[in-house]
């Protein structure tokens, strides 16, 4: 429990966790009156030098003026933050706020002076850097917007911590002191070092733990086939590069299956790296803090018995991370199904699979065992479902994902050179607002591909997730937006991994089909045109079609103009002349070298033969062919690819590999499915393509972002969580360039025909009900009244079917152009942040759910494509002779609710309905807008791991 100052209560929303450069974690705190001891022992261990550098002068000790300055706060004017690792410092920073002169000041002063002191030991570990991030978020919110500080000129380390923070700054030297200025605001350089930061970090912290140089075994009993041997045997079988050791409490022999086993990891006279925790849930606090003082860097804890057991477990599995972190360490699990690298310099199996996956190029990712189990299970496999030899990189299992998530391993296999396509089943996303940060970068250089579990039910109990208000299509359509591939199943998950890394991306939708069944190759042209692609007319080569004929047809195909993909279909023959497996395989592989930029897949039937020689390779990592720069001359028959190296976005193929591999051609058991995973590669391979030339966010002359911000500071004044009236949702609309079209309210007939005059007829009598407001097919609207009398006449219907005025509210408007009637909404989810919503207005639309999303701020490229994403779309564009629509003023609108708010994080809720969008021109007929106070923006704030 911290003391609290003489100012202000003890801000604990300041304490985080965060992982530094090396991969491992401290935790960053506000310095209190309690710390005094801590602050003493940590300066007896800083070195002279670095004494020398934070004083400008000699400083062996701290006096006990200066202890009490350092430690006591007041939270607003003096913050002291110090990172620290096992409850002690080591590292500090603090500000004081300054006025004219640089002397002592409390606000409306906003500038703050600055300065660390990082213990020589860990030092270079970006301690200084995430400190910078933090300190720098809490004068923010004391209404600091500058620091200064005075460097040393020889002080190097620490100013290049502030030059590489990409704040904008000042810089001068005087009286033999560098000192440094620079505003707080966050700009997009600041940003970008920060996330790069974070995948480094991040990345680091994974490699860690699947690239152990030593690993100890915790819980290897002496029965076997317990949990904890059946790791051991399997880390030993799988012939583990680094040390390996058995722990267990009741072990009397020094060996265990040939292993070195000792009584306590602290028994062990080396350094370990991970360890494997494989003990009851009641023993695991013992066994982490034996690892956390003998320098373990993470742990993999198989023990179950922690939140997917109930509140009790929940709680077991928040102490267990806390537990974890305060030694620098972090966990995969608990309740996990393990970790694998297949690398030859690691070959590490720290998992419950009894055998090591095959060495490839696809990254595994689940969150559930079982399903693990079934994703190596159908990758490892040669017949049944997709059969071929495609290697796993590296596996992990999060079991409850209570530390190490998914956003984690994306930072790893970002620019992890072994891993070309990432394969995860997901259960819950902690933090969408990120993993679709993370998604979009990765997939911009490897194709990513998620199947989503629990998609109608709440998330496993094990799970702590933030709650979203989005449904799943809306989450989906995010996803697809940073350019994920989103399948439904295990199945599809494993048949569209094993195409992209296997074969190039197609470079577009025409398919080319050819085979030796008519039938079959019908049954490819339909399931094509049904997943949007389009397909040639199939080539039927007969039953009666030899190995060379499969070949030259293939070759022919292939070199088509008109071809971007070839679907080859097969089925057995009967007879002496039937193509054999081998020979059929070979002519397919050779034959498609000759376009090593074009995707060739095979639909068979009952040829298991055919998918295991397909397979056959001198290796079972997959190859790509040529880039885009490829020539045809450089492959020929039997020929190997071209060595590739990392993704380079620039390039059409999917899967990667090492030299003097064979390109494998994916096999599948049914046409559907072949063409089901073709589909996914072309449309990833199209949102490649966009993605290298990204959309921009418009810049508009008139936005009045300053009117607009002084508006909502002054409505918000009455409170929070405000639906503006009428009038204030237009003046706020206005100022971005969106005109409401104006409604006068209509509460008796006289009024109603007083407003019609005022707006001039013809006009539009609506009930503005909540339980009628914009529905048309309920009959609470009148259009084009063109005269008094008719106004009148409506009024009296109106009232007559469904009550009162006072119960319809009923309004006069203008008649706008006739065009279609659309939706534009924006909304703030807790978790997924803004999202931009689109459709046409109506009960048909809402009933089958045909509404496209996109996450603000949107570019003009989102804006356009939101339009088209439809299922209705051709109505905007002259479906059935009618008049095409303006869809570009429609997009206009759309980037400009867009840019309120994102601008202003205030407004927390606008909907425009309908917006009629005619052939020149629209009308903007309703409007709400709600305000409510700012949320937090954890994607903007200091690096921080999730809060346990």
């Amino acid at each position: 429990m911290q003391t609290s100052s003489d100012r202000h209560e003890y801000p604990s929303h300041w304490e985080a966790d965060v992982v530094l450069r090396d991969g491992g974690t401290a935790r960053i705190r506000p310095i209190t009156v309690d710390d005094a001891e801590r602050l003493v022992s940590f300066y007896e261990q800083v070195s002279d030098e670095s004494k020398y550098y934070r004083f400008f002068a000699p400083y062996p000790r701290l006096s006990a003026k200066d202890v009490h300055r350092f430690t006591h706060h007041d939270f607003v004017d003096r913050v002291g933050l110090a990172a620290t690792i096992g409850g002690e410092f080591i590292a500090t920073v603090r500000y004081d706020r300054i006025g004219a002169g640089g002397l002592p000041a409390s606000a409306p002063a906003d500038e703050a002076e600055v300065a660390f002191l990082v213990q020589d030991a860990h030092q270079g570990r970006g301690v200084a850097s995430a400190l910078l991030e933090h300190i720098a978020a809490v004068a923010r919110e004391r209404d600091i917007r500058r620091f200064a500080a005075e460097v040393l000129p020889a002080n190097t380390k620490m100013i290049k911590v502030f030059t590489d923070a990409g704040y904008q700054q000042k810089r001068h030297f005087e009286d033999g002191v560098v000192r440094l200025e620079f505003d707080l605001e966050p700009t997009d350089r600041s940003l970008a070092v920060q996330r790069a930061r974070e995948q480094r970090a991040e990345a680091r912290s994974v490699q860690r733990l699947l690239a152990p140089g030593s690993v100890a075994v915790i819980g290897a009993g002496r029965t076997a086939g317990g949990v904890g041997r059946s790791v051991l045997a399997h880390l030993r079988e799988a012939g583990f590069t680094g040390r390996l050791y058995a722990v267990n409490k009741s072990l009397q022999d020094k060996e265990l299956d040939g292993v070195p086993a000792h009584r306590s990891v602290r028994d062990i006279g080396e350094h370990v790296d991970l360890a494997v925790v494989a003990v009851p849930a009641p023993y695991v606090p013992e066994v982490v803090a034996e690892c956390g003082e003998h320098g373990v860097q993470g742990l993999v804890v198989v023990s179950a018995g922690y939140a997917e057991s109930g509140p009790g477990g929940r709680e077991r599995q928040r102490e267990l991370v806390r537990q974890a972190r305060t030694y620098g360490m972090r966990i995969i699990g608990p309740n996990t199904f393990g970790i694998i690298n297949t690398s030859p310099d690691v070959r590490l199996n720290a998992s419950l699979a009894p055998e090591m996956p095959r060495p490839g190029r696809i990254g595994l990712f689940a969150q559930s065992g079982a399903i693990g189990i079934a994703l190596l299970s159908r990758l490892h496999r040669r017949g049944g479902g997709v059969t071929g030899v495609t290697g796993v990189s590296t596996f992990v299992s999060t079991g409850n994902r209570a530390d190490v998530s998914g956003n984690d391993v994306l930072q790893y296999w970002y620019d992890d050179p072994d891993t070309d396509v990432a394969l995860m089943y997901l259960e819950s996303i902690g933090n969408p607002r990120k993993f679709t940060r993370l998604a979009r970068r990765t997939a911009a250089a490897k194709p990513l591909v998620v199947v989503q579990g629990a998609r109608h039910a709440a998330a496993p109990q094990g799970h702590a997730v933030r709650a979203t208000r989005l449904p799943h299509a809306t989450v989906s359509a995010l996803l697809a937006q940073a350019g994920v591939i989103r399948v439904d199943t295990i199945t599809e998950l494993v048949d569209a991994g094993l195409l992209l890394a296997r074969q190039p991306l197609p470079p577009g939708p025409r398919v080319a089909i050819l085979g030796n069944s008519e039938s079959l190759g019908l049954l490819t042209f339909d399931a094509c045109l049904a997943e949007g692609l389009r397909p040639l007319p199939p080539l039927d080569l007969t039953t009666e079609a030899s190995a060379e004929d499969f070949h030259r047809a293939l070759e022919r195909a292939l070199a088509d103009d008109r071809c971007d993909a070839v679907v080859v279909t097969a089925i057995p023959a009967v007879g002496e002349t039937s193509v054999q497996d081998a020979a059929l395989a070979e002519a397919l592989r050779s034959a498609s070298a000759s376009a090593p930029a074009k995707p060739v897949l095979v639909a068979h039937v009952e040829l298991g033969g055919l998918a295991e020689a397909l397979s056959a390779a001198a290796s079972t990592a997959p190859q790509t062919g040529a880039g885009a720069g490829g020539t045809a001359d450089t492959a020929a028959p039997g020929a190997h690819s071209a060595p590739v190296g990392r993704h380079d976005p620039e390039r059409p193929s999917a899967g990667t590999g090492a030299p003097d591999e064979t390109r494998l051609i994916p096999a599948y058991p049914a046409a559907e499915r072949a063409v089901r995973a073709l589909a996914e590669a072309v449309k990833y391979a199209q949102w490649r393509r966009e993605a290298a030339e990204p959309g921009k966010v418009p810049e508009y002359e008139d936005i009045d972002e300053k009117g607009a911000a002084e508006q909502i500071d002054a409505l918000l004044s009455r409170g929070t969580g405000l639906t503006l009236g009428a009038e204030d949702t237009c003046a706020l609309l206005g100022r971005y360039g969106v005109d409401v079209r104006r409604a006068l309210p209509a509460p008796t007939p006289g009024e109603a025909a007083a407003a019609a005059r005022t707006l001039g007829y013809p006009v539009a009598l609506k009930t503005t009900a909540p339980h009628l407001r914009h529905r048309a097919d309920l009959g609470g609207v009148r259009l084009d009244l063109a005269d008094e009398e008719q106004l009148r006449r409506a009024y009296a219907e109106l009232t007559d079917l469904f009550g009162a005025p006072e119960e319809l509210r009923p309004v006069v408007q203008g008649m706008a152009p006739r065009g279609v009637d659309t939706v534009v909404r924006a909304v703030i989810d807790p978790a997924a942040g803004a999202v931009l919503s689109f459709g046409l207005a109506g009960a048909a639309s809402e009933l089958l759910g045909d509404t496209a999303h996109r996450l603000i701020p949107v570019t003009d490229r989102d804006a356009s494509s939101l339009v088209r994403s439809i299922r209705t779309a051709p109505l905007l564009f002259g479906w059935r002779g009618s008049a095409p629509v303006d869809t570009a003023a429609l997009e206009e609108v759309m980037l400009r609710v867009s840019r309120l708010v994102d601008d202003h994080p205030e407004v927390v809720g606008v909907s425009l309905e309908p917006v009629v969008v005619a052939r020149h021109g629209l009308s903007v007929l309703g409007a709400t807008v709600r305000l409510a106070r700012a949320p937090l923006r954890d994607d903007l704030g200091p690096r921080t791991l999730p809060v346990v």
